[in-house]
């Protein structure tokens, strides 16, 4: 396996400097490929032709007082006029704070206040949101027209910037989903940028990227990590074309694939399942795509998959705190089982009980990771912001908690159990919320299903149990028992859903994560709902007769 020296390497201090020294290299290749209008073809953005529009930007910036010390919100999706700012104010110092234009109004303002973003590069078909959440605001914000910068750059009201630029300055502040509360934003500097995407690019395996060659498929936003951070990063690091699409669409996908030449896609664990489901086509074996990278899919998908496209799905382990990851990419790797890699090259991995303790091999704990250098927080997340209490409690001994819980066999491969919030405590048992989600789900009347711990009188929790159901099935009692007994026959009694509620729809976040914390509104009592049915009761080990003592055995 392929390992990213830390110190003999020559690094470059900023992002700006890696993509100005990669299109002196090859100013002629494809920095960027993107559809300018709906369903037209992909045109392409030259590294060079890129790099003159960021050092034009950049010049107006500079000229506007704006540099180091500063922070600007970036609002126009997964378009081209991104990637010119950001490179235009990583030059400077400027760190970034990219939005989401599907977020509500609140929670976009709640991000440009909390950042005390000084700026907002917005794009054209954003400016009714954003003027939307501006309204709350308590201050006058400036904003700047992402496509037409030259009608002017707003005058920095303060100081001018530090011209010095190194690994230390703040490159972004990304949010997390904020699933179990307000989003905490995560303080990412270039040395977080600058190593992350070298160490993807570094993966050999089944995804081995090559200088100058991959054209890299990514429907996640660019206000996540794994857009913005990762793929953005390796591919400036290895002259790559970062291929942009608004969002996935399972109708349009394969014409994606094929129109825009991609080598690689990034997958969402839902991706895989929507494809599966769609009709067989010619179109979906017309690519170039040699692998798919990505989390999360469906262990009963995986292999199908594999054999109906025609290529593999490298599964990996990240978050935005760490930047780097984890990833099975080397045969014979372990389709369907929710592996995810050994620790290798910049990262050391435990495995630990709740008191902190390694746990044995095969048992599930909780996931720490460290870097393997002389710093064991190198190159990690630098800290939320404002918030020093989240930022230590993020720490145990220079162990970074994930809060993913984990099993690791004898061989050091890593097997994804559950988000550790996502366990229920039932009487003693952990129970994984994934297992049980992936039960429902496996049920032809079920769409999606979500499952939550609420709080029992007798079992200190119990596994509840939201589900969207197919077309005009109808949520009732019979419905429910149906789905009950279902997991029933499946899953260890206790692991059953103790109550089935449903619902017309599960909120998700911009990644297509389910926001559980969002199902149910803060005043209600999702037991006392008039669509949940109590199966508390019929949740009882079966009992069978012990052939050899004729008495009666739990099974």
């Amino acid at each position: 396996m392929s390992k990213v020296l830390y110190g003999p390497q020559p690094q470059e201090a900023s992002v700006a400097e890696m993509f100005a020294a990669t299109a002196a290299r090859h100013p002629h290749l494809p920095f960027a490929a993107y559809r300018q209008r709906g369903a037209g073809p992909f045109v392409e953005l030259s590294y060079g032709e890129a790099l003159k529009r960021v050092l034009e930007l950049r010049a107006a910036y500079r000229d506007a007082g704006w540099g180091r010390g500063a922070r600007g919100a970036i609002l126009t999706g997964n378009r081209p006029e991104f990637y010119l700012h950001y490179l235009a104010l990583n030059g400077l110092g400027v760190s970034i704070v990219p939005l989401n234009p599907e977020a509500r109004p609140n929670e976009m303002l709640y991000i440009i206040e909390h950042s005390e973003a000084a700026f907002i590069v917005a794009a054209d078909y954003c400016r009714a949101a954003l003027a939307e959440a501006l309204a709350g605001a308590d201050r006058k914000l400036p904003i700047i027209e992402a496509s037409d910068y030259q009608s002017g750059i707003a005058r920095s009201q303060g100081p001018g910037g530090d011209p010095v630029v190194d690994l230390s300055a703040e490159a972004a502040i990304l949010y997390t989903s904020g699933t179990t509360g307000r989003p905490k934003g995560c303080l990412l500097s270039n040395r977080y940028f600058v190593e992350a995407g070298r160490f993807y690019a570094s993966w050999q395996g089944r995804l081995a990227m090559q200088e100058g060659k991959e054209r890299l498929l990514n429907p996640l936003p660019l206000f996540h990590m794994n857009n913005l951070v990762v793929t953005t990063t390796a591919l400036i690091s290895c002259a790559g074309c970062n291929v942009m699409i608004d969002r996935f669409s399972p109708t349009r996908w394969w014409t994606d694939c094929k129109e825009s030449e991609a080598t690689l896609i990034h997958y969402l664990g839902v991706m895989p399942a929507l494809l599966l489901a769609m009709p067989g086509s010619d179109v979906e074996r017309e690519n170039l795509v040699r692998a798919g990278v990505g989390a999360g899919v469906d262990p009963k998908h995986h292999r199908a998959f594999e054999q109906r496209f025609g290529f593999p799905l490298l599964e990996l382990w990240g978050m935005t705190e760490v930047g780097r990851g984890f990833i099975d990419n080397f045969e014979p790797r372990q389709v369907g089982t929710r592996a995810f890699g050994r620790p290798a090259g910049t990262m050391r991995a435990r495995v630990v009980d709740d008191a902190m303790n390694d746990v044995d091999a095969g048992t599930p704990g909780e996931l720490l990771v460290q870097s393997d250098d002389e710093d064991p927080r190198r190159a990690f997340f630098s800290g939320y912001l404002k918030d020093e209490a989240a930022s230590g409690a993020a720490w145990h001994d220079d162990w970074f908690r994930t809060g993913d819980v984990v099993r690791q066999d004898e061989s050091g491969m890593l097997y994804f159990v559950d988000r550790k919030k996502n366990i229920v405590r039932r009487s003693g048992e952990n129970i994984a919320a994934a297992e049980v989600e992936a039960c429902l789900q496996a049920h032809p009347k079920v769409v999606q299903a979500a499952i939550i711990a609420v709080p029992d009188d007798l079992r200190e929790e119990e596994v509840f149990a939201c589900v969207v159901l197919k077309g005009d099935m109808p949520g009732d009692a019979a419905t429910a028992h149906e789905l009950f007994e279902w997991s029933l026959g499946r899953l260890s009694y206790f692991k059953a859903p103790g109550y089935v509620c449903f619902r017309k729809d599960l909120p998700t976040t911009g990644t297509q994560k389910i926001q559980k914390a969002l199902i149910f509104a803060e005043e209600e009592n999702p037991v006392q709902l008039a669509d949940t049915y109590d199966f508390r009761d019929l949740k009882r080990k079966a009992r069978v007769e012990c052939p050899v003592c004729s008495m009666e055995q739990a099974r």
